[in-house]
Parts: C-alpha cells; structure tokens; sequence
C-alpha cells in the first residue's frame, strides 16, 4: 500500500491516496484532522499512545495495537492488531513520476510475490502451473506465531515457486512468480 499526501496549502484540507497493492486508490481526509472521511462516509477513528508508550487505533469502540516496525526512507512497515502492512509515503509529484517511469518500463509479464515480513511457510496453497486469481491465497506465512494468509494480487498463472513447507524467509524474499494474464 502506498500512501500520497498532499501539501496543505494555506487552510486548505490535507488530502491522502492510498495505493493498494493493485494500484486502487482510497482517498480519505488527513488522519489528523477532527474528523475523517474515508469512501466518503465520516469514520470515528482516534490515534493515541497510552502512558507505557504503546500507541492505539480506537475504532467503533474497540482498541487495535499499532507498530512502527521498520522506516526506510518513505517506505513504511507497521503493524496493525497483528498484521503487517507495508506502504510508501509519496508526494503528488513523486507518485506521478513513479506512474510514468512504470509506464516508460512497459507491463513485464511476469509478478513477483515476496515475503512482506520475515517468518515460516507453513503451507504452500499452490503448483507451478496452476492459474490463480486475484485474491487467492498462496502461501501460509508465519510470523510472530500468527499465520498470515499470502494472496496474489494478479489474475495469472504460477510460474515459479521459490519456497517450500518449513523454509524460513526474510522481508521481501521471493516466494512465487506468476505469469501475468494479459489485459
């Protein structure tokens, strides 16, 4: 996921893109503003750190854990109740160079899914040669004693599986390569 923010221009309002992995965007208000709308519905979320210096989401009365675990540059990984996300902060004009310059590559046919944290494959849900669709599981990951469900976010057909039951993998580690369908 990959995040735009835009610069707030004399009391003007902050806007911000999220970029999901597919390239979706959600835009929503600056979380930092009193209220925050996200889809367009007005969403009651606070952001606050306790006295022991744990910080919280407090979301339809209920309290989510939230970590910063690694910041790289503009590239973030955070954990959220237990589920990693990784995500880059972008400005408007970064996010429209990065758009151009993939554009100025052309569609590779072949995507890449890598570890999005360091764990265990537990289970491997897929065989080269199966077609697989967007949202499908492939991989079962586990990190921090949690079993995190790997999906490809692609429609295509598996190319290459680069791990096997009870290999340890780093961040970012190729763990399958998919022949993208056309279109």
């Amino acid at each position: 996921m990959s995040e735009n923010k835009s610069a707030t221009k004399k009391g003007k309002k902050t806007k911000l893109i999220a970029l999901s992995s597919t390239e979706k965007e959600y835009t929503f208000k600056n979380p930092l503003e009193k209220k925050i709308k996200y889809m367009g519905e007005t969403v009651n979320l606070k952001l606050y750190e306790d006295p022991n210096g744990f910080s919280y989401v407090l979301w339809k009365n209920k309290k989510y854990p939230l970590e910063i675990i690694e910041k790289n540059q503009n590239k973030y990984t955070i954990m959220l109740n237990g589920v990693w996300h990784t995500f880059t902060v972008e400005t408007p004009f970064s996010l429209k160079r990065k758009k151009f310059l993939e554009k100025q590559a052309g569609d590779s046919s072949v995507v890449n899914i890598a570890a999005p944290m360091p764990g265990k494959v537990i289970e491997v849900l897929v065989e080269e040669g199966n077609e697989i669709n967007t949202g499908e599981p492939v991989i079962i990951l586990e990190a921090m004693k949690m079993q995190n469900e790997i999906s490809c976010h692609v429609d295509g057909v598996i190319r290459k599986i680069a791990v096997r039951q009870n290999d340890s993998v780093m961040k970012d580690d190729l763990l399958i390569e998919i022949d993208k369908n056309p279109g």
